[in-house]
């Protein structure tokens, strides 16, 4: 057996440990034991550096099988992880599970990658919220109240109901957001003249039929935009760039015109296949293009219900899911992976 194949069996013994119910059934693990026949032949030169790392693996496995038995004579008690500690038992009493057992969801990760990318350039970032009001929701964003647009939107809402009589909402877009982000820094704009840019991730929720592509809740993140003489070239260029830089690839973009009641013009924003390089294929259906967001101008009627004057300032704004962005970098073929809580799944990206 050559030196690094010791290496190869211990990332394969590893492996295998983390499966087992039993972490000391690891032991009698015919590889393992195949290691300490393999110390008595092995030449004398190599012994010394072959014991060496053979040692290492046995203390290696002998601390993964102590901390099992440690957390075994815990003997912890299920709790609401939910509730105050009042509402479960004595706050002294309760043993957290070691926290080097679990890792940072994947989605987590890409929104601080996606806000980090946007954030270099620039933008500021500001969660958006799970319960929201019907102005919010659709009157700011210029939909009329009974227009037939607002079916695209399908959310679910609340029997509380909001100063108006109106039942609260779960969003189902972050573009909620952006008539307070535009109000609220309305004055740095006016009178210290200074552009406003944000990103906004959050959860946002619709009645959707969950299949493989569609899911209830997902995430979205919005980007916002506004300063005077804003072009449609601007919004191209900052999204082309953001692409690039999140798949570390130099990307093409094409757009087709599409309605949305919140900007004029709006666009479908799409990108080059990452996976065919544009010979098609069943990812981009055979087009050689994917398509990743929706964005356009800011609706003139917005920038006056958040009290800017639409002939000083214009801007521009995008609404991207993150969901959809992870499962095409990482070639994810089912969306409900993401709130299956599958092990396997979440650690991959560990």
């Amino acid at each position: 057996m050559k030196l690094d194949e010791i290496k190869v069996i211990r990332e394969s013994l590893l492996t295998k440990v983390v499966k087992l119910s039993n972490k000391a059934d690891i032991l009698k693990d015919a590889q393992y034991k195949s290691l300490f026949e393999e110390l008595k032949i092995i030449p004398k030169d190599q012994k010394a550096h072959f014991g060496k790392e053979l040692n290492s693996l046995k203390n290696e496995l002998s601390s993964i099988i102590q901390r099992e038995n440690n957390l075994e004579k815990e003997n912890n008690q299920p709790i609401d992880v939910s509730a105050p500690f009042d509402d479960n038992q004595n706050e002294d009493s309760i043993k957290l599970l070691d926290q080097r057992f679990g890792s940072i969801h994947p989605v987590s990760t890409e929104i601080k990658i996606i806000t980090d990318i946007f954030s270099s350039i620039g933008f500021k970032v500001i969660e958006s919220l799970e319960i929201d009001d019907d102005f919010h929701m659709f009157e700011s964003l210029n939909f009329a109240t009974d227009h037939p647009a607002r079916d695209d939107f399908d959310t679910f809402i609340t029997v509380q109901k909001d100063q108006t009589n109106k039942p609260y909402v779960a969003p189902a877009h972050t573009s909620t957001m952006q008539t307070r982000v535009l109000s609220q820094n309305r004055d740095n704009l006016v009178k210290n003249n200074q552009d406003i840019g944000y990103i906004i991730p959050g959860r946002v929720f619709r009645n959707e039929d969950v299949d493989a592509r569609h899911e209830h809740t997902f995430y979205q993140i919005e980007g916002v935009y506004l300063s005077k003489k804003v072009t449609v070239a601007n919004l191209l260029s900052v999204l082309r760039d953001f692409m690039s830089s999140y798949f570390n690839e130099e990307i093409k973009i094409k757009t087709q015109p599409v309605y949305f009641p919140f900007t004029e013009p709006s666009f479908e924003f799409s990108v080059n296949c990452i996976y065919c390089a544009q010979k098609g294929c069943h990812i981009c259906s055979y087009t050689g293009w994917i398509e990743m967001l929706g964005c356009g101008m800011i609706h003139p009627n917005v920038l006056s219900i958040a009290g800017i004057d639409p002939s000083k300032y214009n801007g521009f704004a995008f609404g991207l899911g993150i969901l959809r962005f992870i499962m095409i970098k990482y070639g994810i073929e089912d969306i409900r992976h993401y709130h299956s809580v599958r092990l396997e799944f979440l650690r991959q990206f560990k």
